[in-house]
């Protein structure tokens, strides 16, 4: 059976409260579990974390796993340490140690000056696709 440390969802609409809970894996998110470990109100300004973490120490070393949430609030108590984050992949600030993309197998790649010239080239020709627009004759009437 795998178990794991999650959130339950409570309180109002529009007012969450959360409840950490061990549960079976298979049950639903606000279904059955098999205990309430602690507590955690984002609501008050600063927010409100209560853990039992005697009970979730004994969870996790019969094998229970904590949901992302669940670990993220460990975390900030110190009961776990922090895992290393993944560096976001967003244009050139891409993680140093990623491998370079493979090169095409079809053909060799354009040079940059290549390229350069080509986008000149480009812009400086009417597009074809684009219907010639004439000025009506003005006629009086």
């Amino acid at each position: 059976m795998a178990v794991k440390i999650r959130l339950k969802r409570m309180g109002a609409k529009k007012r969450p409260f959360y409840r950490v809970v061990v549960a079976d894996a298979r049950s639903p998110r606000d279904g059955r579990f098999i205990e309430m470990v602690g507590y955690y109100d984002p609501l008050p300004d600063p927010v409100v974390v209560k853990l039992q973490d005697d009970r979730i120490r004994y969870w996790m070393a019969t094998g229970a796993r904590p949901s992302d949430a669940v670990r993220e609030l460990l975390e900030r108590q110190g009961m776990l340490e922090a895992r290393p984050r993944r560096a976001r992949s967003a244009g050139a600030a891409a993680a140093p140690e990623a491998a370079p993309a493979p090169s095409r197998a079809a053909g060799p790649a354009a040079e940059p000056e290549e390229v350069a010239g080509l986008e000149e080239e480009v812009d400086a020709s009417p597009a074809a696709d684009e219907p010639e627009v004439v000025a009506a004759p003005e006629t009086e009437g």
